[in-house]
């Protein structure tokens, strides 16, 4: 969830560390430190807050051609500047950084360092100091580095300094991402391409348990057991033009307002020389010879998978279950014989969704992954891959990579149709595009939805979201986007449920939002927002054009009704964007959240 950076070379560490940061800090944080290495020793800045408030404490006097940078977000400790990173060992010698969580830290404490004095509540910290314990027991510092290793369990990206050697940063990764990127007069790390990409896009692909001695001039990867292993860098192919905000005030409302883009790409994307909708033929032989997809996601990624359940079982006809990624690895449900694991992530790198993509491999199962990141995690360790083709998504709330995997599931599931001759009564890639200037129009109705945001959302606590059939599944998307950047508490709800429970929490002036895109489901619906209108709720009704009412607050364009979620999603991401705004939250960095969530 947090990120790494590190850089040894010839120029001046710290304001490549500094802008390393930066560019991670999308992923989420509430601390920084960078720690670099001179001919005087380790110097170590860390703050409580963002990147900004950490520059203000680098030394701008001190030059250093070797350093390491990280941004926290707390999982052992409370957010401070004790527990910020980097860390050090007792005697000073050995500094670290440190994502994942180390499970067996308190055993490891108590077994190996009970005579150690703690400067944290971190398990950051008892890496450290293992670290110098073993090489004041004679190892140097490869061999304690490794020692150490072999102890963890858990998850992790390391990268450690000593002071005793100005030349090399140790490397090391199980679980947590991490890259190394190839330079001509030096080297860096990071955990993001995105980090590093103001100095080099080659990167080499570390793997689970191993380990890295970089220096400027070399970089060598070796197992635990200390052997050599050879790896060609890849060029990452990522426009660093599209990392950048432009005249945007938030990356969220610039990524909602490329959507329409998104959509046309992929359908370029997965055109052939005909303009026929394609995919590679293994992909859809997978899932046409598997008796069901488990598709397996957490949040968005959920979200979006339900409406892929409904795609895929509609269009291709193949039974779908969906499952929640934390749950599915501790609690896994009875299996179909021949299963496809379907993995929905933006970043590729969920900690949860990975967990169970090793487990059922273990088991012997086919998985596909659909990802915005090509070479990430879960893409690497999949059988397939599909790719969104979304570009860098910065902002916390995800948008464009929700109707991105929503997209690419419709061509998955028209495509593998098309295979097994399964007639389709519309053209997808005529559909999609209207569905990109419905986005467009929608996009363009920003003032208005800035009103709706104001009139429903200024001052409530709480807000609901109602909708039946696909619109249930966007009512859980929207209601999620509002609460994770306004935080106000939100929920979505299948209509006919309001009155078997629910609908004893509406009191007056309680905002419900309901969606009405369903020719089959259009009448129940709209009953369901008069039971609540009754009992004093504040109605918002968002319809399709072809059935929509007089009483309606916003009529969206029409499209193929298996494709609205791709375009009734736009109105609740900008009345979720406009309600943070005018509550004076961060948008693209709400509290206590992260992009990537590489921890369990």
């Amino acid at each position: 969830m947090c990120g790494i950076v590190g850089y040894i070379g010839t120029e001046d560490a710290k304001e490549i560390l500094l802008k390393g940061l930066e560019k991670l800090e999308y992923r989420g944080y509430d601390s920084a430190g960078i720690a670099v290495r001179n001919n005087e020793g380790v110097h170590v800045f860390k703050e409580k807050g963002r990147i900004e408030d950490l520059r203000q404490i680098v030394d701008k006097h001190v030059h250093a051609t070797a350093g390491i940078g990280h941004t926290r977000w707390a999982t052992h400790g409370i957010p401070s500047k004790e527990n910020a990173h980097p860390h050090q060992s007792a005697s000073g010698r050995f500094t670290l950084v440190h994502n994942g969580v180390i499970e067996n830290y308190t055993l490891l404490q108590k077994e190996y360092l009970a005579d150690v004095a703690l400067k944290s509540d971190t398990d950051t910290e008892i890496i450290v100091q293992l670290v110098e314990k073993f090489a004041n027991e004679g190892l140097n510092t490869a061999e304690a580095f490794r020692k150490t290793l072999t102890l963890l369990k858990g998850s992790y990206a390391l990268a450690l300094l000593d002071e005793q050697d100005p030349d090399t940063i140790y490397v090391a990764k199980n679980k947590s991402p991490l890259l190394v990127g190839v330079g001509d007069t030096f080297n860096v790390i990071a955990s993001d391409a995105m980090a590093m990409l103001q100095v080099t896009d080659q990167f080499v692909e570390l793997m689970d348990k191993e380990m890295v001695i970089v220096t400027a001039a070399k970089v060598t990867i070796q197992n635990l057991a200390g052997e050599t292993i050879a790896r060609d860098p890849y060029t990452a192919e990522i426009d660093a033009s599209d990392i950048e905000k432009g005249t945007y005030p938030f990356y969220m409302l610039k990524e909602i307002d490329e959507q329409p883009l998104v959509t046309r790409k992929i359908i370029q994307a997965y055109q052939d020389i005909n303009g026929e909708l394609t995919i590679d033929s293994d992909i859809t032989k997978a899932v046409s010879e598997a008796d069901r997809l488990y598709i397996i996601a957490c949040g968005t990624s959920y979200h979006s998978g339900l409406v892929g359940k409904q795609l895929l079982e509609h269009i291709a006809k193949v039974p779908v279950e969906v499952h929640v990624a934390s749950e599915f690895v501790y609690n896994m449900p009875l299996l179909s014989k021949n299963p496809l694991f379907i993995f929905i992530s933006q970043s590729g790198e969920t900690a949860d969704s990975r967990a169970v993509l090793v487990k059922v491999k273990e088991l012997g199962y086919k998985t596909l992954t659909v990802t915005n990141v090509a070479g990430s995690t879960l893409s690497r360790e999949a059988d397939y891959t599909l790719l969104l083709h979304a570009g860098p998504e910065i902002a916390v709330a995800s948008t464009k990579a929700y109707t991105a995997q929503i997209a690419v599931l419709a061509i998955l599931a028209d495509v593998t149709a098309k295979v097994n001759g399964i007639e389709r009564n519309f053209d997808l890639v005529h559909e999609l595009g209207i569905v990109a200037n419905a986005m467009e129009v929608l996009c363009d109705s920003k003032e208005e939805f800035e009103k709706m945001a104001s009139e429903y959302l200024s001052d409530t606590r709480n807000c609901f979201f109602i909708g039946r059939a696909l619109d249930y599944y966007v009512c859980l998307e929207g209601a999620l986007k509002l609460k994770e950047i306004s935080y106000i508490q939100a929920e979505g709800f299948a209509g006919g449920e309001l009155k078997h429970g629910t609908i004893a929490l509406i009191e007056e002036g309680t905002p419900v939002v309901a969606l009405a895109t369903q020719n089959d489901v259009n009448w129940n619906i709209r009953g369901n927002a008069k039971e609540v209108l009754a009992r004093g709720a504040n109605v918002c009704t968002i319809s399709m054009k072809g059935l929509e009412t007089e009483e309606d607050r916003f009529v969206i364009p029409e499209v193929n009704e298996l494709l609205t979620p791709l375009i009734s999603v736009v109105p609740l991401q900008l009345l979720a964007y406009y309600a943070a705004l005018h509550r004076g939250c961060d948008v693209d960095k709400p509290r206590n959240l992260a992009k990537s969530v590489t921890v369990e």
